[in-house]
C-alpha cells in the first residue's frame, strides 16, 4: 500500500493528490491543509517515491493499480488531482477504473509522449555529496551546481533522507522506466465524469494541439490556464491553484 498523510476530517468528501517524478506527497502538504477544510485529503507518496515500497517496475498501469488500493481501503470513490507525471498516473486510472474517481483534475499534462529527457535531473542528484549534507539548505547548494531554478532545487532536495544520507528515491527504476514515464498508454476506454486540465499560461506541456485526443478520452473535459505560470503552477502560484481547485470541486455544470 502506498504511503500517505491524511489531512482533514472523515465527513468531508475524499480527495486523493498524486505528485509528479520525482516528488512525494510531502510537496502539496501545504494545498493539502488548506483544502482539508472541505476535503479528507490523502496525499500520497506513489511508488519508488518517498516513503513508498520500491518496486522494479514503474509503468502507468502499475502507479494507477497502487491508486485503486487506496481509493479501494478508503471505500468510496474519490475526486482526484494529479501533476505531471501523477496526472498521467491519475487519467489512467480513470480510463481503467473509472467507478473510483468522481471529478478529476489534471495539472499541467496531456494524455500523450513528450520529447524531452529528465535522466539529467537522475544525473544531477547522483552526483550530491550525500556525506556532506548536514541539513536540507547543504543539498540545495550542490543542487544549483547544475540546476537554476530555485524551486527546483528546493523541490529535489525535499526527497532527500537526510539522516540516512540517502535519496528517498529509486533513481535507478526512474532512469531504467524514463521512456515509459515519458510516453502514455494506448486507451480505448472513455472517462465521462467531470475533468478539469488546469495548466500554467506559460507552459508548453498541454498544447491546443492535444485537444482531440483529450477530447476523445476525457468527454466531459474542461480547461483553465493560470496566468504567469509553468509546469510547476501549484508551487509558483499555490493560491491561485488552490483557488481553481476549490472553484472546480464545488461547481455545477450544466
Amino acid at each position: 500500500m502506498l504511503h500517505r498523510v491524511i489531512h482533514g476530517q472523515a465527513n468531508n468528501p475524499p480527495l486523493l493528490i498524486v505528485h509528479g517524478l520525482f516528488g512525494s506527497g510531502r510537496n502539496w502538504s501545504v494545498i493539502a491543509k488548506r483544502l482539508s477544510d472541505m476535503r479528507q485529503v490523502f496525499a500520497v507518496d506513489l511508488r519508488n517515491h518517498g516513503q513508498s515500497p520500491w518496486s522494479d517496475h514503474h509503468r502507468y498501469i502499475d502507479m494507477a493499480e497502487d491508486l485503486a488500493e487506496v481509493i479501494t481501503a478508503h471505500g468510496a470513490p474519490m475526486d482526484v488531482l494529479g501533476h505531471s507525471m501523477g496526472g498521467k498516473a491519475a487519467m489512467t486510472l480513470a480510463l481503467t477504473r473509472p467507478e473510483l474517481v468522481r471529478r478529476l483534475i489534471v495539472a499541467d499534462i496531456a494524455p500523450v509522449a513528450y520529447g524531452h529527457d529528465q535522466t539529467q535531473h537522475i544525473k544531477t542528484m547522483r552526483a550530491v555529496d550525500l556525506t556532506q549534507i548536514k541539513k536540507r539548505a547543504d543539498a540545495t547548494a550542490q543542487l544549483a551546481r547544475d540546476i537554476d531554478d530555485p524551486i527546483l532545487q528546493s523541490f529535489f532536495a525535499q526527497s532527500l533522507d537526510i539522516a540516512n544520507g540517502r535519496w528517498r528515491l529509486n533513481l535507478d527504476a526512474l532512469e531504467r522506466h524514463m521512456p515509459e514515464i515519458l510516453e502514455f498508454p494506448e486507451f480505448n476506454t472513455i472517462f465521462s465524469n467531470l475533468t478539469l486540465f488546469l495548466s500554467g499560461a506559460n507552459s508548453n506541456y498541454v498544447a491546443q494541439t492535444h485537444r482531440p485526443i483529450i477530447k476523445r478520452l476525457f468527454h466531459n473535459s474542461k480547461f483553465a490556464k493560470i496566468p504567469n505560470t509553468g509546469h510547476w503552477l501549484h508551487a509558483e502560484a499555490p493560491r491561485q491553484f488552490e483557488a481553481s481547485v476549490r472553484a472546480f470541486l464545488t461547481m455545477t455544470f450544466a
